[in-house]
């Protein structure tokens, strides 16, 4: 009798590796992304899935999207509002047309460097735009693609000045605060999808957009622009969002996962943009783009005078001051 017990007990053990061998994803998610594979949307998104399905054991996987399969950034946004999308990694400059706190991210100028980005994202200021997103867009930031800052490329000539950038014509996303930004430089901006940015540089409808060097090097931009000018105006920001609706319906447990996996995900796209920026920049120097570098002193002193005032309601003026704050900096006194 003991004898049988015990083997029973065997066969029941010997066969749980083989129950765990079987298991398949509960749920996959889906993600969206405006940019190209292997660009930095796409690492942060791949980061993140692998980081998903390791915390849930294999039980939550994801399908990746990338080149807007499933429509522009701006729409995504709008589809996981309403529960039609799980996830979505987009330039926060289009989050802000639905909840306007964000544009703290797209102000000129707002950061220096690296550092600084890094510094704000783990303030009360980002934590305030998260909570506003929640309330205002429906869909949930868990995580940050740190894409890096947006330079210049144009296919006329070098930029060095603000006179140099006169009577070109800009490609910007559609985004105030961005167009407000080119406005303050003497120019009248062309404000566009992502999706039909590199069509429209090829055929000369523009003759230049602002990009990170990743995604400028990655997208190929080389092949239709010549210029490259290292500008610092704005920092790519591109969280990952998620559906509130998607992310409430999940278990508790999944919702933390959700919520460190975009936490370590975020800290992979930092080292990301640290190992590659400089040879995305020496790999467009071999395929020809001449890089300029430049004094930003009038570029700055323009927007922040222009621009910032513009924006002090519809982003907070106290978010405002909560990032200068944790960057060491002088708070805005009206």
């Amino acid at each position: 009798m003991k004898l049988k017990k015990i083997a029973s007990i065997v066969t029941a053990v010997l066969m749980i590796p083989s129950a765990f061998s079987c298991v398949q994803a509960d749920e996959t998610f889906k993600i969206a992304l405006g940019g190209p594979e292997s660009g930095s949307q796409y690492f942060m998104a791949s980061q993140f899935s692998e980081e998903l399905e390791s915390l849930t054991n294999g039980k939550y996987s994801t399908d990746l999207f990338v080149n807007s399969q499933l429509g522009t950034e701006q729409s995504t946004v709008n589809d996981a509002a309403m529960g039609l999308l799980d996830f979505s990694v987009v330039a926060i400059n289009n989050i802000t047309p639905f909840s306007p706190t964000s544009g703290l991210f797209t102000l000129p100028y707002i950061f220096n460097n690296e550092d600084d980005v890094m510094k704000v994202l783990k303030s009360d200021a980002t934590q305030s735009v998260v909570d506003n997103t929640v309330r205002d867009a429906g869909v949930r930031i868990v995580g940050w693609s740190l894409s890096g800052f947006r330079y210049l490329t144009n296919s006329k000539r070098e930029i060095k000045t603000l006179d140099d950038l006169q009577g070109l014509v800009i490609r910007v996303p559609k985004n105030e605060i961005m167009i407000d930004t080119y406005r303050a430089w003497g120019i009248n901006p062309t404000p566009m999808a992502w999706s039909e940015v590199f069509t429209a540089l090829q055929q000369k409808v523009v003759d230049g957009q602002d990009l990170s060097v990743i995604d400028i090097e990655k997208s190929k931009f080389y092949e239709v622009q010549n210029y490259l000018s290292r500008l610092h105006y704005n920092f790519l920001l591109e969280p990952l969002i998620m559906s509130e609706s998607i992310f409430q319906s999940q278990p508790k447990e999944v919702q933390s996962a959700i919520l460190k996996a975009g936490k370590l995900a975020t800290e992979e796209s930092f080292k990301f943009l640290q190992r590659e920026e400089e040879s995305a920049i020496e790999s467009l120097k071999t395929h020809g783009m001449k890089i300029t570098s430049l004094d930003e002193s009038e570029w700055r002193e323009k927007v922040v005078k222009n621009v910032w005032p513009n924006y002090y309601e519809t982003i907070g003026l106290d978010n405002i001051n909560k990032a200068l704050t944790t960057l060491g900096r002088e708070p805005i006194r009206e």
